[in-house]
């Protein structure tokens, strides 16, 4: 007596084809892997092309301008890349790519909720010159001190970068405009206090004028690697933290999901719970209170003090740092020792008759490109993606087929 049928309706439970193998949608989910794997290679190249073209474009084009300037321009290249190699010269570089790194992130942060933060310069000169008050009229242990001067710098540039988050969800007025506006606020209220009498003292010998001078026990400590070749600003370990910080909270935490959400659409992410007006302002707040780490290295390991000479613009070059790093803390990193190693290095070009003045034309001409180049990269992403979806679709289309016809 035969054995009934146990699938009667010839169905194959393991939704295979007996003659052809695992039918198209299976094969399809098994090459996902594969096909995701390859995808993120292609998505990681194209993310380093484009920097990678910036720069390249960038020397060549300086390259054109010092030859119609009757310069040799590889001549000029070779003199920036060698004295790149001194020992005191890359410590120069660490020191101030410590600073510029603090302001690309500070900005990226903004960039990532489409806020543009242009008030990072005002924010962190206002912040360094109140820690470099306190920090100045206190003498507390170490352990106290530097925390005390950290904490007040940090909220000092976040009350401060808060004034225009505000300002846009309650008023509708353009984060630009309102950060714009404050840095010229904030360099007038230090020009205020900057006197002597006021917060700050007056240097007959020197014929200076600047803020009390930290106690040691607020200097932080350097990395000494050697005479004749300087000291490492100890704030780099506090810049690392700060690099891993941002990538943890951006791409681990329901906040920064929500961050770079609110950064892609408003509304969609309205629709999805997210208090939009809460995220501007928290993210706004963010920026300044990083904003308020960048003078901390010069503050804290070299000058401790604040002076009339301490150094401004730091907040800007963030803007094309962020940019050239695409707000990625890695990104940012390299462009940073990359901007660093452009200024410092040209300071040889005026010992041998080259104008210093080529390393701002192509530091312009780095930003320029980076923005083209992106546009290029992206509109080459898009069509390669395009391409590679509507090669899958015609070859299921073309297994579909051959399973019908056999």
């Amino acid at each position: 007596m035969n054995k009934p049928d146990e699938n009667p309706k010839n169905e194959n439970p393991k939704n295979e084809n007996p003659e052809n193998g695992p039918r198209p949608e299976q094969e399809d989910t098994a090459a996902r892997p594969g096909l995701a794997k390859k995808l993120d290679k292609d998505r990681l190249l194209l993310a380093i092309a484009a920097p990678v073209l910036a720069i390249v474009a960038a020397f060549l084009v300086t390259a054109l301008v010092l030859a119609a300037t009757g310069k040799q321009p590889f001549d000029a290249f070779n003199i920036m890349f060698t004295n790149g190699t001194h020992s005191d010269i890359q410590v120069a570089i660490i020191n101030k790519a410590t600073t510029y790194y603090l302001a690309g992130i500070a900005v990226a942060i903004g960039f990532r909720m489409n806020l543009f933060n242009i008030g990072v310069d005002g924010q962190y000169r206002l912040a360094a010159f109140f820690a470099a008050v306190v920090g100045g009229a206190v003498n507390l242990p170490a352990i106290l001190q530097i925390p005390l001067i950290i904490i007040v710098a940090v909220l000092v540039g976040g009350a401060w970068a808060a004034i225009a988050g505000v300002l846009k969800v309650t008023r509708g007025v353009s984060e630009v405009i309102t950060t714009i506006m404050l840095n010229a606020i904030g360099g007038s209220v230090i020009g205020y206090f900057l006197q002597d009498g006021r917060l700050a003292v007056l240097h007959k010998q020197q014929n200076t004028i600047s803020t009390k001078e930290i106690p040691s026990s607020g200097q932080l400590f350097n990395f000494n690697l050697g005479p004749d070749k300087g000291d490492i600003y100890g704030f780099i370990v506090i810049a690392v933290l700060v690099g891993i910080g941002y990538w943890f909270v951006l791409a681990r935490t329901r906040f920064g999901f929500d961050l770079r959400t609110v950064g892609m659409s408003e509304s969609a992410a309205e629709a999805g719970g997210v208090n939009v007006k809460r995220m501007i302002v928290t993210s706004m707040v963010l920026s300044g209170g990083l904003a308020g780490l960048i003078g901390m290295p010069t503050l804290l390991n070299d000058a401790h003090q604040y002076s009339t000479d301490f150094p401004a613009g730091i907040g800007f070059t963030g803007i094309a740092i962020a940019l050239l790093g695409r707000n990625n803390p890695v990104g940012v990193a390299v462009s940073a020792l990359l901007w660093a190693f452009l200024e410092v290095t040209s300071q040889a070009l005026e010992i041998n008759d080259y104008d210093k003045e080529i390393v701002g034309v192509m530091q312009g001409v780095i930003v320029l490109c980076v923005v083209i180049a992106y546009e290029l990269v992206r509109r080459y992403g898009i069509k390669r993606q395009q391409r590679q979806v509507g090669e899958q679709l015609a070859a299921q289309a073309r297994n579909v087929k051959t399973e019908v016809t056999a």
